[in-house]
């Protein structure tokens, strides 16, 4: 009997290649969580760390910092980047089966993950794991492409070859998600106060073989069946080589902080 793929799950069937061409965080996002957050954290936590893109922007705080990564296969590419640094902390676990520690932590961030925890419980495990006056910081990329003409040439495509995905007018990407974040889940929370939201731009150029290889590590590309996924590519890959063989991917990371109520 074959057990059905969770969407959720699918990330560590390519492990390597999400390490290799998903990009990171820039530099601004951990200066705006550290201005928020006016003293320096004495600890962290990461729910969904993955291979580590969120991390190696945490783990420039210079303080310990646990990884909590549901994914074995992620995980353990996590582990062995950090092997040796007494730092950094791995563990295999779904956030919301870990357990933080008596007194909750100063920060508790999440790095193109937060839409993964149970929506239904995710605020309340979080106000649970921060201590008082400790920061949520929940921070992706939405990412998008410098050409315009480009990127309507490519929803063509998409709507052609593989509708289930593609980009719908009015319907924002991570609303594909059924555990899309909303900031207002932390505007309406009696646990948190302060919620900011911050916004950072970065423009990231692909060769053709490197997008394609992106989009493999997309879990809507992941889901579809595989002889349309190859169909779908092989039209995205001429359609990029006729215009010049580089997609400049538009990269908007958007950063919300909110502050554990005392």
């Amino acid at each position: 009997m074959t057990v059905p793929r969770e969407q959720q799950r699918v990330f560590g069937e390519v492990a390597e290649a999400y390490d290799d061409v998903r990009p990171g965080y820039p530099a601004e996002i951990l200066d705006l969580i550290t201005a928020y957050a006016v003293r320096p954290p004495g600890s962290v936590v990461e729910s969904g760390a993955g291979t580590g893109k969120g991390t190696a922007l945490l783990r420039t705080l210079g303080t310990p910092l646990t990884c909590v990564e549901p994914d074995p296969a992620m995980a353990a590419l996590l582990a062995r980047r950090y092997d040796g640094d007494d730092l950094v902390t791995v563990a295999v676990s779904r956030f919301e089966d870990w357990t933080p520690p008596a007194g909750g932590v100063d920060l508790l961030a999440s790095a193109q993950a937060w839409h993964w925890v149970d929506h239904t419980r995710r605020t309340r495990l979080a106000a649970e794991a921060l201590a008082p006056g400790g920061v949520l910081a929940v921070f992706g990329h939405d990412f998008g492409f410098a050409d315009d003409e480009l990127r309507v040439a490519m929803d063509a495509v998409y709507h052609e070859l593989a509708p289930e995905i593609a980009d719908q007018p009015g319907r924002p990407v991570n609303t594909r998600h059924p555990g899309a974040f909303h900031p207002e889940e932390l505007r309406g929370s009696p646990w948190f106060t302060d919620v900011e939201e911050q916004r950072v731009v970065t423009v990231v150029p692909y060769d053709t073989g490197r997008y394609l290889t992106l989009l493999s590590t997309f879990s809507p590309h992941r889901m579809l069946p595989e002889q349309q996924r190859s169909r779908l590519h092989g039209a995205l890959a001429d359609l990029i080589d006729e215009r010049g063989g580089v997609v400049a991917q538009k990269l908007t990371t958007a950063l919300w902080l909110a502050r554990r109520l005392d």
